[in-house]
């Protein structure tokens, strides 16, 4: 699933869409975009495609991550911890960090209900576009995309 906010760039599958971040974060393994960069099209597509919903699916996801890292970019993969108990898993409560970012933009935040009917995805991306370094530029786009409003 690719965001209509992240098409200019994830469609080509050039950089990496929300969807992989987010399976990334669950399986707990860090990609650089010079690693992404050296995997072939099939392998980043399989990237979005393969499941990454359940433990044993997180395993699989890992394995198959870390096998891609060493064979195509010739690197030990760096793990992390897996994302268990993240604000962007929580559907109680609108993050600080979601709010104050809004507001920044002069944006309506999230209602607690609109979020708790967003996506886990939906929620990750607005976490993630809150977050130093990545592109911030997208959070109008994705909340207005996400809540179907103005915004």
């Amino acid at each position: 699933m690719l965001f209509n906010f992240e098409m200019d760039f994830a469609l080509s599958l050039r950089c990496v869409p929300m969807i992989v971040r987010m399976k990334l974060d669950l399986c707990g393994v860090k990609l650089s975009l010079r690693q992404w960069s050296r995997f072939t099209r099939q392998d980043r597509q399989a990237l979005v495609d393969r499941p990454a919903a359940t433990p044993p699916e997180w395993t699989a996801y890992r394995s198959f991550l870390v096998h891609l890292i060493r064979t195509r970019a010739g690197e030990e993969p760096k793990l992390l911890p897996p994302a268990r108990t993240e604000t962007w898993q929580l559907a109680d409560g609108v993050p600080d960090a979601i709010r104050l970012k809004a507001q920044s933009s002069g944006l309506r935040a999230p209602t607690p209900e609109q979020w708790r009917h967003l996506s886990c995805l939906q929620r990750f991306a607005l976490v993630k576009l809150t977050r130093p370094g990545h592109e911030n530029q997208n959070f109008g786009p994705a909340l207005r995309e996400f809540l179907d409003t103005d915004a």
